[in-house]
């Protein structure tokens, strides 16, 4: 009777360890860092279909785990960051880049973004342009995707893809709270052609 009282505790105590190490494996993933696979070809040419991006829950606040109650500020969302969040439109978990933050002036035309009434496209090639300290090789290939002029209020910012004609982004359905934003993408730590690696973002 007495082995198998004993042997009842050990189980228990492992059910309990297993269970603290469960949650404590979610609470880091729901704080600390991510990972995020890239289902579409919306971020070409920077992400890829099938690519594997580690993601910095932390990089714009801590948060207490399952909440979006923030414990400590980050770093602030600036243009050309890549991002976690949902969409606006259906809750789909989308990666896009910010284009755009509170009090921007924003223009998309055939593609091509101006901030503020500056036109981001490199001097010597329209296909690329720098967005905030970001070089970014855009994928035009199926045209621009649609227009879009507007202002975002304080707080707000402008997620849109790098493949400009197929990616369904700010344009549609507009800009977003920065509170809603879960991460930054860091890096691709894994990519079909090249298995894994560490391609800083």
């Amino acid at each position: 009777m007495m082995n198998k009282e004993s042997r009842l505790h050990r189980i228990l105590r492992e059910v309990v360890v297993l269970g603290l190490l469960v949650v404590g494996i979610l609470a880091g993933r729901s704080t600390l860092a991510d990972h995020y696979y890239v289902p579409s070809g919306s971020m070409e040419f920077t992400l890829k279909a099938g690519d594997r991006v580690f993601v910095d829950k932390r990089a714009y606040g801590l948060r207490i785990p399952f909440t979006g109650i923030e414990i400590t500020k980050g770093d602030d969302v600036r243009r050309g960051d890549i991002v976690i969040f949902d969409s606006p439109r259906d809750g789909k978990r989308l990666i896009k880049r910010i284009v755009a933050i509170g009090g921007d002036n924003v223009v998309i035309q055939d593609g091509h973004l101006a901030i503020n009434s500056e036109w981001l496209a490199a001097p010597d090639n329209d296909e690329i342009e720098l967005i905030g300290e970001k070089v970014v090789q855009l994928n035009l290939a199926d045209g621009g995707g649609p227009a879009l002029t507007t202002t975002l209020q304080d707080g707000m910012v402008l997620a849109i893809g790098d493949h400009r004609g197929n990616s369904v982004d700010g344009r549609i359905f507009g800009a977003f709270s920065e509170d809603e934003i879960y991460g930054r993408a860091v890096a691709i730590y894994y990519r079909r052609e090249t298995g894994f690696s560490w391609l800083e973002l």
